[in-house]
């Protein structure tokens, strides 16, 4: 049987769907009205937007220590590759580094987040493989602050709109039409 045939499927926009849609569109806006790239802030409210304010805390801290540990070490380690291979263009290198970075990552994530794992790892892997070399450590930077912009973002909607609050306000808005 198919999953969409299946008789307890159903298609469900709940609140935490509005939430992540809604923040997620309005920093873009104010990213576009910037002028800047909303890519990875937008990924850090999606990735931050949890069902309760715990469950925000958790995936966006991932997010965030994640992309901070992983962007300040690619940036070591693309500085360091960079002492020996100036005008860049030696990827096996840079891949032999990136083995090595990615223990130290795995361990740093150990001491301070262990969930940044994967963040970080990604972070690290578009940084050495996909930045040129004059722009990589601010590449970097950019993306831990939009990280952490998006992130905070969905950490605010989630604070100030949690779903009992809404939930509540809903009823009295209910409550005061049935009368």
């Amino acid at each position: 049987m198919h999953p969409l045939q299946h008789p307890n499927f159903r298609l469900h926009v709940g609140w935490r769907t509005i939430k992540t849609a809604v923040t997620a569109m309005l920093v873009a806006m104010v990213y576009c009205l910037l002028d800047r790239n909303p890519a990875f802030a937008c990924i850090g409210v999606i990735f931050g937007m949890g069902a309760d304010k715990q469950e925000s805390i958790q995936n966006g801290g991932n997010r965030l220590w994640g992309t901070m540990i992983g962007g300040l070490l690619s940036i070591a380690v693309f500085w360091l590759y960079l002492q020996w291979f100036p005008q860049g263009g030696h990827t096996v290198y840079l891949a032999m580094l990136l083995g090595g970075a990615i223990v130290v990552l795995i361990l740093l994530c150990q001491y301070f987040w262990p969930g940044g794992v994967q963040p970080g790892g990604v972070v690290l892997c578009i940084v050495l493989f996909s930045t040129p070399i004059d722009t990589y450590v601010s590449y970097a930077l950019n993306r831990i602050f939009d990280t952490g912009i998006g992130v905070i973002a969905a950490f605010a909607v989630n604070y100030f709109l949690p779903r009992a609050r809404v939930v509540a306000l809903r009823s009295r808005v209910e409550g005061v039409f049935k009368k």
